[in-house]
């Protein structure tokens, strides 16, 4: 039986890292079918694609009457990117309705773009949080997620509505928390600012986003190596930055002159990776390569 309600809080806790792919579909028979994936994570992508908050809500109903996964828990993990970016805090707050509306439709965690600086980092994690969680208010502030939201995202997560509320709060910053709030340092001013951004409590992985990296640094299309020394310098800086903090990091490694597995052992020894976007034969060799008991 899981001990807790998200997956990949677990896998981090236990020093393993996690496995991710997208959704082709927000349906609640998808959502039947998905419950059973390989992968750790499940990942919407709204930052380039529609909106689709009824598409997500049917999906998650469709995740939950279709478990518990082969691990035991009652929905893999869900995490959805938002449209708005986070490079002030202002246009985090103003853009709070997004988080709220994931959120309410149960997933467990957010991946915000564009993160500038250690202030809409902090009102990114604000936003997420219910008014009466004290942990580190003094640093974050008084949480801005309202009360009404907690159905069906309750239900999904299999608990009362008051559960859900003292639950639904960003790890590690709360150990007993079950969100995951991740960070896409992905251009040459969050760069600059990394080392307080990561300073911040409540995120628990960043991604160093090549695509946009490269584009920051004026190269039209380096997603994948090899890359220009300058953006192999911003991910070491960033992954080192994310080490100091014990962050988990999210990347991939594309190199088309590697085979699947040396691309797994180079994600993992190497560029020390915790959180990839994979493939089922990906995830099978970095789960044996780890020595990882759990389930699938």
């Amino acid at each position: 039986m899981a001990k807790r309600i998200n997956k990949c809080i677990e896998l981090l806790e236990a020093g393993q890292p996690f496995y991710a792919t997208h959704p082709t579909e927000l349906s609640y028979e998808a959502g039947v079918k998905d419950s059973q994936t390989w992968a750790d994570m499940l990942m919407m992508d709204f930052e380039h694609h529609p909106f689709d908050t009824v598409g997500l809500t049917n999906y998650m109903r469709g995740l939950r009457d279709g478990g518990p996964t082969p691990s035991g828990h009652l929905t893999p993990t869900v995490l959805c990117t938002l449209p708005s970016n986070a490079i002030t805090p202002e246009e985090v707050r103003y853009n709070a309705w997004q988080a709220r509306h994931v959120l309410s439709a149960g997933v467990h965690g957010i991946l915000h773009t564009h993160t500038r600086t250690a202030e809409s980092v902090k009102a990114f994690v604000q936003i997420t949080r219910y008014p009466f969680q004290e942990l580190e208010r003094d640093v974050i502030g008084e949480g801005l997620r309202g009360a009404g939201g907690q159905k069906p995202a309750n239900d999904i997560w299999g608990m009362s509505t008051a559960e859900y509320a003292k639950a639904a709060d960003p790890w590690p910053l709360n150990p007993d928390g079950e969100l995951i709030l991740g960070l896409k340092i992905e251009d040459r001013y969050c760069l600059e600012n990394v080392d307080e951004i990561v300073e911040v409590p409540g995120i628990a992985f960043a991604e160093w986003g090549p695509g946009d990296m490269g584009m920051s640094l004026g190269h039209p299309d380096a997603h994948d190596p090899p890359y220009p020394e300058e953006m192999n310098d911003a991910r070491d800086k960033i992954a080192a930055a994310l080490k100091r903090k014990n962050i988990g990091f999210y990347a991939s490694w594309a190199d088309d002159n590697m085979t699947l597995e040396q691309k797994v052992d180079y994600s993992i020894d190497v560029v020390g990776v915790k959180m990839m976007g994979a493939t089922e034969e990906w995830a099978a060799y970095g789960r044996k390569k780890t020595g990882r008991t759990m389930p699938v």
